[in-house]
């Protein structure tokens, strides 16, 4: 029942993206008012923070003297015990729904419901159907909303929208208790941000992965979360209270990650001067996660192989076997399959650790984790209560994020440096690729002339340096390896075109 619904802070609600978009819009287009009502507040207030420049609209000349305001009162009333209806008829997501108020105008209220709980509803209103009789109007206006159909359903559209957004925040955010699917979800992988579409399937694939034992791929751009991922599938498995283990198989030469990953004996080679136990062998009956497995040895491939399937390996400079139950979870950004078809990676290896697939979305499939995103990285510095000015979310939102997670959590670092005491971080603070929209694929660059190959050349070589170098986090020996240039020549080119 409503009644029973908690209290929302409608003020930080009303600053969501798309909920501040859709209010600044119905002002904007239609000089409607724009608020919520609850339980808690039996009249719909309009938020403090929505300007409207074409004058004052029917629902702030009604609400001018005490009459009005009592009357939009009782109005509430008649919305609360809507919703109320609505609750009880065990709808998933109702419609925004239509009400004539006690001027004669029309209000539309959409609900927001989370885990079957009807918390209240976004209200617009203060217009009239276009094929409504205004002759007995009531109430004096300059400009009376007459709205068609046509917009009247594309208003309805916004609203529900609007409310799927405050819905998805308050599971995000976790100020709800997560008693449907996608609460929890949620709630099960905290250390996970994002409550978009993409990231509810991998959640939804998630909980199914982790009872099971089986070798897990986990594919993805850099900076999207793959070790976090990682975690938290050892976090909710049997092996909960054995060790978590991770290396990273790019950060050493071949020699080095052999006696990293197995162990070596005493006198396997200069230096050794101790027995050293390997990472698998620490790892036992815990979780390995192999990062950047892509990068490993066909050597080294062929000692992992063995790991899986038999469970066995031998110390560089050993002659004993020794044996260990390990989960394996390994992580690449690179595409296994076609280096399996260039021979550069065991086919066989492939298919044992492609077991179960899981694909991390990057941030621009999933833009609308933005915001929570945003709040979160605040949070991290000491609860930091600034907040996006409307010029820089636009921008951050229209960037692609070739770094990801990891390059958003960057820049929020470097806007709370740079913004002082201001309380909105400012769209100059934003690093120059950002304010010049410069994405990694290369798009921002000029296009390529027409009528001169080679400067359609320098130009298509210019972008896919860039793009390599923002791939591999600027580490010229990998993007080199990429491109198939020689490291030095790849300095030379990042010289040539500016792009350090």
């Amino acid at each position: 029942m409503l009644e029973q619904a908690p209290k929302l802070d409608w003020y930080e609600l009303i600053e969501l993206h798309v909920v501040r978009k859709v209010a600044e819009l119905v002002g904007r287009r239609w000089n409607l008012g724009f608020g919520y009502i609850d339980a808690a507040r039996s009249q719909a207030y309009p938020p403090v923070r929505i300007r409207r420049p074409i004058g004052r609209g029917p629902c702030q000349l009604l609400q001018d003297n005490p009459s009005g305001r009592k009357a939009c009162a009782a109005h509430g009333q008649k919305i609360l015990a809507m919703l109320e209806s609505k609750a009880s008829a065990k709808t998933l997501r109702p419609r925004p729904f239509a009400l004539p108020c006690h001027a004669g105008l029309t209000e539309l209220a959409a609900p927001v419901m989370v885990d079957g709980v009807m918390l209240g509803a976004l209200v617009c209103g203060g217009y009239m159907p276009e094929d409504q009789d205004a002759s007995g109007l009531g109430v004096v206006c300059e400009h009376l909303p007459r709205m068609s159909p046509r917009e009247i359903l594309f208003m309805e559209d916004l609203l529900e929208e609007a409310a799927a957004e405050i819905s998805a925040f308050l599971i995000g955010a976790g100020k709800i208790g997560g008693r449907s699917s996608e609460g929890e979800l949620r709630a099960s992988y905290q250390s996970i941000i994002g409550v978009s579409q993409p990231m509810q399937a991998l959640y939804s694939l998630l909980d199914r992965v982790v009872t099971s034992d089986s070798t897990v791929l986990i594919t993805g751009e850099n900076g999207t979360g793959k070790e976090l991922v990682a975690k938290a599938i050892h976090a909710k498995s049997h092996r909960k209270n054995r060790r978590f283990v991770a290396q990273n198989c790019s950060a050493f030469n071949d020699n080095l990650l052999d006696s990293e990953l197995f162990g070596h004996n005493r006198g396997a080679f200069t230096g050794a001067v101790a027995d050293k136990k390997g990472l698998f062998e620490i790892a036992h009956e815990g979780t390995f996660f192999l990062d950047e497995i892509g990068d490993m040895s066909s050597s080294l491939q062929v000692k992992v192989l063995r790991v899986l399937q038999e469970g066995t390996f031998i110390p560089v400079g050993g002659t004993e076997t020794k044996q260990v139950d390990v989960r394996i979870v390994a992580a690449t950004n690179r595409d296994l399959k076609t280096m399996v078809e260039e021979g550069t990676f065991r086919e066989d290896l492939y298919y044992r650790i492609n077991v179960i697939n899981l694909r991390l979305p990057p941030l621009r499939e999933r833009i609308d984790d933005l915001e929570i995103l945003v709040r979160h990285f605040l949070e991290k510095h000491d609860g930091c209560e600034k907040r996006l000015s409307t010029e820089c979310d636009s921008l951050l939102r229209g960037y692609a994020w070739p770094g990801n997670v990891r390059e958003l959590e960057n820049e929020i670092e470097r806007l709370v440096v740079l913004s002082g005491s201001s309380p909105l971080f400012a769209a100059e603070l934003l690093s120059e690729r950002m304010r010049n929209n410069q994405v990694g694929s290369g798009a921002n660059f000029p296009a390529e002339p027409t009528n001169s190959l080679p400067d359609a050349v320098k130009a298509l070589e210019k972008r896919m340096i860039h793009a390599a170098l923002v791939e591999h986090d600027w580490n010229k020996t990998r993007a080199a390896a990429q491109l198939q240039v020689s490291r030095r020549n790849l300095i030379r080119l990042v010289q040539k075109y500016e792009l350090e």
